[in-house]
C-alpha cells in the first residue's frame, strides 16, 4: 500500500483490540507502553509466521505518537515485512484507531521492529526463503 496515502494503512491487519479503562493512567489517557506492547505482539506474530520458528525482538526504531489513543477506541495494528536477512527481519508497524468503535479512523503511531529467528537453544537460526514456505502468502 502506498505510504503517501495518509488515509491508508501500510501492510496487513495483524491484530485488533479495544482500549479499555484498565489501560489508562490516572488522567484517563491510554498508556504509551500499552500501545507499544500491542505493536510488539503484532510484529512478533508477523515475524514468527515468516520465520516459521521462535523469534525475539531485538530493537525498534524511534517511535512517536501522532495522535492519542482513547478509551473505547478500536486499535488496529498493521504489519509489513520490509527486510529479511539471514537470521533477522525488519517489520514496519502502524497503529490506527477507529474512534468510539465506529467513528473516524486515524493513524496514531508507527515504528520498525527488528526480530531475530532463534532455535530451541536460543541461538540465531536462518530465516527460510519464501520459496521454501509452501503455505506462506507474500
Amino acid at each position: 500500500m502506498s505510504e503517501s496515502n495518509e488515509n491508508q494503512a501500510r501492510g496487513r491487519l495483524t491484530t485488533r483490540t479495544m482500549a479499555m479503562p484498565a489501560d489508562t493512567n490516572p488522567a484517563g489517557d491510554i498508556f504509551g507502553g500499552w500501545v507499544l506492547s500491542q505493536m510488539d505482539i503484532a510484529a512478533g506474530i508477523c515475524a514468527g509466521q515468516r520465520a516459521q520458528c521462535r523469534v525475539v525482538t531485538v530493537s525498534l526504531d524511534s517511535m512517536s505518537f501522532i495522535r492519542p489513543v482513547k478509551v473505547g477506541d478500536i486499535l488496529g495494528v498493521y504489519t509489513d515485512i520490509v527486510r529479511v536477512g539471514r537470521t533477522s527481519m525488519d517489520i514496519h508497524v502502524e497503529c490506527w484507531v477507529r474512534r468510539g468503535r465506529i467513528g473516524q479512523r486515524e493513524k496514531v503511531t508507527e515504528a520498525t521492529f527488528k526480530f531475530v529467528a532463534i532455535d530451541d537453544a536460543g541461538n540465531p537460526t536462518p530465516v527460510p526463503a519464501v520459496e521454501d514456505l509452501p503455505d506462506y502468502v507474500v
